[in-house]
């Protein structure tokens, strides 16, 4: 298991692991995204307005304890071989995917709000982050990376590290590119290839 030191976290030898997702690993994910419905084919008009052959309504994957639970274990491979000291989601979407990545992995969790409240003690974060933290976020799906490029600022602005994303799934859409520009990696579990080439 991880073990935290004077604030961080390190990960031994022994738990090191190929930073992508199995073929097996990856199939198992698909299946139970397809199951919870939360990938439907067909024509679709996407917010953008853009045409598309496929849906992804991820909250029916985010709200399904038996997937969650997949995205958490193979998210949580990933991030073991990292050094971490946060996991981050951004609102809405990102939220039940780092929590159940934060329980998973045992690490501290920071949630990053669209805009800093105004009331009560305000600003744009939930949780504590210092200075120098190393924070990986959790998406949920990647189009352009419009939500966590914003986000990204935000943990950067505040003097944190952030040089990964990793997402449930990627469209292809972008946002892999847009987050390079950034010198910021984009690690999906699935990418929409993926799921066209399983259909």
């Amino acid at each position: 298991m991880s073990r935290k030191n004077h604030g961080k976290y390190y990960i031994s030898q022994k738990e090191r692991i190929t930073m992508t997702t199995s073929p097996n690993n990856k199939e198992e994910l698909i299946d139970a995204l397809k199951t919870c419905g939360a990938v439907k084919f067909g024509d679709f008009t996407l917010a953008s307005g853009k045409k598309s052959k496929y849906y992804i309504d991820i909250k029916k994957a985010s709200s399904d304890p038996g997937t969650l639970k997949i995205i958490a274990k193979q998210a949580a491979a990933l991030i073991k071989e990292m050094d971490i000291d946060i996991v981050g989601g951004v609102a809405l979407g990102g939220v039940p995917i780092a929590t159940a990545v934060s329980l998973e992995t045992n690490m501290p969790l920071l949630l990053i709000r669209k805009s800093a409240k105004e009331y009560g003690t305000g600003g744009r974060f939930v949780g504590e982050a210092e200075e120098g933290d190393r924070i990986i976020l959790l998406e949920d799906v990647t189009t352009s990376g419009g939500s966590v490029l914003e986000a990204i600022g935000a943990i950067r602005d505040a003097g944190c590290i952030i040089d990964k994303v990793i997402t449930v799934v990627d469209r292809e859409d972008g946002a892999t590119e847009n987050l390079g520009e950034i010198d910021v990696k984009l690690v999906p579990l699935v990418r929409a290839s993926d799921l066209l080439a399983d259909n």
